[in-house]
């Protein structure tokens, strides 16, 4: 089928709805008379369609951008239509915003890139006289399938790509197998795609980028840390107003800060002391706003400073950024002294370099979580109803945050719950039958007829309600440290760099 054939497709099937084939103008009325099922149906019909457009708009978008460039001068395809730059005719065309139409003749480029990067060394014409060999098939190229495919959209293709960034030339490394490795890396991404945000999407390439290139992820992290920056000004009315820029490891540390304080308005776990709820319903009948609690908790801290107990702001949860890392991955250290490995923040969102874990370790010191090869903690026993701490903090680092597909609640927010009913299956408390859930998912499982099984140490799975139909869904952690417990089919991979 071609790919015309494939819109006409799309076409006659949204035909079928007759309460479509009405005047532009009395298409909401006739829309709103449309069954739950029809609505449905319509809903996914026009999606399938939006998504094969959408890669027509790219490939021309990419045409675009190729046959405008700076070398082409004024007779480049956008400007002798009167635009500066490909991204200005985009979004002049089509009217999206300017982030939006710079994704679009991005991700555009990038599937030409990958269609005329394309060559084999099978081709290679060893004759001396003969013509310069076709490039080596991008690293990318499944990306491009993929979105092709519609395996992954544009938007999905964009985070990948930019959160892996390039392959590094390394000395004494063979170009051909580092390429392989962020190849390999790619589809390992593009298989999570349909179970991942594109925020967590775009979280995990990023993490696996820094995993399997430290050396990489220092300098990174050095030019983001230079970023950093505060400044104020005043409006016209005198109001005055402040712009931060983070580092990685403060903007956690400050988001950490927001978190410990405002759990109980952002739906934060349900099992705490008598002191706790008294205090989370106070902090829930409390007239602020989110946003003034926020900066009157900011504020409080700032004038606090180090001359406050920890409990007078913070609750029974101290703030603090916990990294995550392998002790067995941590590798030598470069020619400045610093370790070359990777850490991560406890949802995985954040990639620390060694300099930053180094530091880390001789302030704070560390908590030590034996897994398995297949990173499973250890079992702890049924002593106990409640997971302890330590248990927390071992399925913490193994989940990353609520395991519901596409929920995007950090570890903060979430229970760990019992897939062995502590009562009815005589359940244990150990971690590897406990999972993280946030507060919403956690009831709605419980009130809704969802479960949680595993079979040993495989997968968990989420089956549906009763009389629901569909197969069990996996459920995926959150984590980045699921790339080291469970490596791409290939030797030395992390070592790329």
């Amino acid at each position: 089928m071609t790919f015309i054939d494939d819109l006409r497709s799309g076409i006659d099937r949204l035909s079928e709805f007759a309460e479509l084939d009405v005047e532009t103008t009395a298409l909401l009325p006739s829309v709103c008379e449309l069954s739950d099922n029809a609505v449905r149906a319509a809903f996914d019909t026009v999606a399938n369609h939006s998504r094969n457009l959408q890669k027509l708009e790219l490939a021309l978008a990419g045409v675009i951008a190729q046959r405008s460039s700076r070398a082409a001068g004024h007779k480049g395809l956008a400007q002798t239509g009167g635009y500066r730059t490909p991204e200005q005719m985009v979004r002049e065309i089509t009217g999206v915003p300017k982030s939006e139409a710079v994704r679009v003749v991005r991700v555009g480029s990038s599937l030409l890139d990958a269609e005329q990067g394309a060559g084999s060394d099978d081709e290679l014409d060893v004759d001396a006289g003969a013509a310069a060999p076709p490039a080596r098939e991008p690293w990318h190229r499944p990306l491009r399938d993929a979105l092709l495919n519609g395996a992954i959209t544009q938007a999905q293709h964009d985070v990948i790509r930019r959160g892996l960034g390039e392959p590094p030339a390394v000395d004494g490394r063979d170009e051909a197998e580092i390429i392989e490795v962020w190849r390999v890396a790619a589809r390992r991404l593009v298989a999570e795609s349909a179970d991942s945000t594109v925020e967590d999407l775009a979280a995990a390439a990023r993490a696996a980028r820094d995993l399997i290139d430290p050396v990489g992820a220092e300098l990174r992290w050095q030019e983001r840390h230079a970023k950093r920056s505060f400044r104020m000004r005043v409006d016209a009315d005198g109001l005055r107003h402040g712009h931060l820029v983070f580092d990685d490891e403060d903007a956690d540390f400050w988001q950490s800060v927001l978190d410990s304080a405002m759990r109980p308005r952002r739906g934060g776990p349900r099992f705490v002391s008598e002191d706790e709820a008294a205090a989370a319903r106070d902090l829930l009948d409390d007239p602020r706003t989110n946003d003034q609690m926020a900066y009157d908790l900011i504020t409080d801290v700032f004038r606090a400073g180090a001359l406050a107990e920890a409990k007078d702001v913070f609750g029974a949860r101290q703030a603090g950024v916990r990294l995550v890392t392998i002790k067995d991955a941590v590798g030598p250290r470069d020619a400045f002294g610093r370790l070359l490995a990777v850490a991560h923040t406890e949802d995985g969102r954040v990639s620390l370099p060694g300099s930053a874990l180094d530091r880390a370790l001789c302030t704070t010191g560390s908590v030590e979580v034996i897994v398995d090869a297949c990173g499973n903690p250890l079992d702890l026993g049924r002593k106990e109803r409640l997971f302890s701490a330590r248990q927390r903090l071992a399925i913490a680092a193994r989940d990353g945050g609520c395991m519901w597909p596409g929920c995007e609640r950090p570890i903060a927010y979430s229970e760990v719950h019992h897939i062995d009913h502590w009562h009815e299956h005589h359940g244990k408390t150990d971690v590897d039958r406990g999972i993280l859930l946030c507060r919403y998912h956690h009831l709605l499982l419980h009130n809704a007829g969802w479960k949680i099984t595993r079979v040993g140490k495989g997968e968990f799975l989420l089956h549906r309600p009763p009389g629901t139909a569909g197969p069990p869904i996996p459920l995926r952690s959150k984590s980045p440290l699921r790339w080291l417990f469970d490596p791409p089919p290939r030797t030395g991979w992390r070592t790329a760099a």
